[in-house]
């Protein structure tokens, strides 16, 4: 049975494993605070349905309280350690939470969902001390997909991840410039490389941007995935890369 990736845009994917249905960092809204959505429609109803949701850090376009609340009650939810104390409004959406850390390995069906470590600032920003780690996760069932939230490449990076098929990468971001510990496609394309999947995603570009900043290097809005690509092709040429559109989606083969 092959795994079906949907990228809804941002860092948002439906993940489809083994009849589980999961669901990464949901940002459903038009607008958030400075950012408004600029390519894609909002994602349908049917994106907020899933089995379980995986948040890889409190920031608000990865952590959405709204977007949350779209979830039917009940719903699982796997969340950095800390999470609940760092966002209070998370308890009152009526979900099953789990919060975990790296080294984690929780069960959602027949998956197995490894948590896995990923270098960003995990804070819940603008405010509070550094409580919640950023974390990356790798869903195991037919494939073996990674999905890295966001993160900055690291030194043991492919140790820490361990072999995947399918990996789920950010290549960008929601301004003109990155900050630290952020791929962008040169350096997601180096993580590709380094961690031998052969099918990638690049994720987390290309959906929103400041209000009033169109006009301020906008390919680093339009470029990014393309980019990737490009950088792919030559550092790693085993790997299929594929570039979806927002609410499309693609079936990968596992590939042991």
């Amino acid at each position: 049975m092959p795994v079906e990736v949907t990228w809804w845009g941002h860092a948002t994917c439906t993940i489809e494993d083994s009849e589980v249905r999961l669901l990464t960092d949901p940002l459903f809204a038009r607008r958030l605070a400075h950012l408004r959505r600029r390519r894609g429609a909002a994602p349908p109803p049917e994106a907020a349905v899933a089995d379980a949701v995986l948040v890889s850090h409190l920031h608000a376009d990865h952590l959405h309280v709204p977007s949350l609340a779209r979830l039917a009650p009940g719903t699982r939810l796997i969340v950095p350690a800390g999470a609940v104390r760092s966002v209070p409004g998370l308890a009152k959406l009526g979900l099953d939470i789990t919060q975990v850390r790296a080294g984690d390995t929780v069960r959602v069906g027949d998956i197995a969902v490894r948590v896995v470590p990923a270098r960003h600032d995990g804070r819940r920003l603008p405010f509070g001390p550094h409580r919640s780690p950023a974390l990356g996760y790798v869903v195991e069932g037919t494939a073996r997909t990674y999905f890295a939230g966001d993160t900055g490449l690291f030194e043991d990076m492919a140790d820490a991840v361990g072999p995947v098929d399918v990996a789920l990468l950010p290549v960008g971001g929601w301004g003109p410039r990155l900050g630290p510990d952020h791929l962008d496609a040169g350096r997601a394309a180096e993580a590709l490389a380094a961690l031998g999947a052969l099918s990638a995603v690049p994720v987390h570009y290309g959906t929103y941007w400041p209000i009033g900043m169109d006009a301020v290097r906008p390919h680093e809005f339009h470029a990014p995935g393309e980019e990737f690509v490009r950088h792919a092709a030559r550092l790693a040429p085993k790997a299929a890369v594929h570039r979806l559109g927002h609410g499309e989606r693609v079936r990968l083969e596992a590939t042991r």
